[in-house]
């Protein structure tokens, strides 16, 4: 047996609330949409990845998700563009990436890192 996928399931009274977040700053497509579900998916083939965490590393909380770009400069401007606050960074790390913190609509604790 092959794990085929992993998919985050998080809640949210009113889906839809997302929507600009996750399409305009991340540029997601949303692929799904049953009114009390919502999909969004890029079009990468990604690794099938779970972490489990005391930290966040550097000292930050644990992020309720985690998101690799490709252009984190890009992501940073989208985010300022939109006037969402940034809760940690942008920071390089040691374990070889430069990430930031930032929120969703729904209070989710977003990493958006790059590798370096």
């Amino acid at each position: 047996m092959n794990v085929k996928r992993i998919i985050a399931n998080l809640h949210a009274a009113q889906p839809a609330e997302v929507d600009e977040f996750y399409r305009l700053i991340l540029g997601l497509e949303l692929v799904m949409d049953h009114g009390w579900i919502r999909t969004y998916a890029g079009s990468e083939r990604m690794a099938v990845q779970v972490s489990f965490a005391s930290e966040g590393g550097s000292d930050t909380p644990v992020p309720d998700l985690s998101i690799e770009v490709d252009d984190l400069d890009e992501a940073l401007r989208r985010v300022a563009e939109q006037r969402i606050p940034i809760e940690y960074g942008p920071s390089h790390e040691p374990w070889g990436v430069r990430r930031f913190y930032v929120r969703d609509p729904l209070g989710n604790l977003i990493n958006i890192l790059q590798h370096v």
